[in-house]
């Protein structure tokens, strides 16, 4: 069989939470890079292409549209590059969903695959009654962590969230709070030098947004170069108490 092969890559900005981008809907936010994709490589007879892998772990914010494609964030974002022709698969790993994505293009050596990964910035997710045929209704808030608990699940394995699971890893290899601090100011530091010497420019797509006034999103937002040991000190360690888990290391 052929062997698989990594042809192009690109990106949009990350966005901040509650920033430019978060407005935009992810199934369209996934289709900017796809069409980058088509337009950087216009010798590609794009009908030839077999299948489209996307990583997602929060789909459950994406299923109040009514039509059911839109039920699938890879299938909407394939369909708003105007061909929808080729299946599009979704994939849900928990944890490096966007790098999972391209492990069936390798596995099964096809090289006609293109993979991708998107998430769900809204944290209110509805869910329906736990019995079928269930007119009950209730709302949870996801920003961190499963709420949509099944209680044998959490007797068996508990169900920690990824904050509390930094507390965990902290405590179980004595990571002090100085050390997580001072591993936070270092990637903030770089992450600003390299965004500053345009080391990402080549693979990141702007973003338009329309509006009043339009945005065009061509960087990463989330960076904090202005970011100070002594400003990080000052957080507060919300996920335990005694913790040492902040914010800082949630944006590391």
């Amino acid at each position: 069989m052929p062997e698989a092969f990594i042809c192009d890559a690109v990106r949009t900005p990350i966005g901040r939470y509650a920033g430019a981008l978060a407005k935009v809907r992810t199934d369209d936010l996934a289709a900017v890079p796809l069409k980058a994709l088509m337009a950087r490589n216009p010798k590609i007879d794009w009908t030839k292409l077999d299948e489209v892998y996307f990583g997602c772990a929060n789909q459950a914010a994406k299923t109040t549209a009514t039509s059911p494609a839109w039920r699938s964030s890879s299938r909407a974002a394939r369909q708003r590059t105007g061909r929808d022709a080729q299946p599009a698969v979704r994939l849900r790993p928990q944890r490096g969903r966007r790098g999972r994505a391209g492990d069936p293009c390798g596995r099964h050596r096809f090289r006609d695959r293109g993979r991708g990964g998107v998430d769900d910035p809204r944290a209110l997710c509805p869910r329906q009654g736990q019995r079928s045929f269930s007119r009950a209704a209730e709302i949870y808030d996801t920003t961190i962590g499963w709420r949509f608990i099944n209680p044998l699940m959490k007797k068996q394995y508990g169900v920690d969230a990824m904050p509390e699971t930094g507390e965990n890893v902290a405590e179980e290899f004595q990571v002090t709070r100085a050390d997580q601090d001072a591993f936070a100011w270092r990637s903030q530091q770089r992450a600003g030098k390299a965004i500053a010497a345009g080391y990402f420019a080549e693979e990141i797509v702007p973003v338009e947004i329309a509006g009043k006034v339009p945005v065009r999103v061509e960087t990463d937002e989330h960076p904090r170069p202005e970011t100070t040991l002594e400003g990080l000190a000052k957080l507060k360690t919300p996920f335990r108490d005694p913790g040492t888990v902040t914010a800082a290391m949630r944006r590391a």
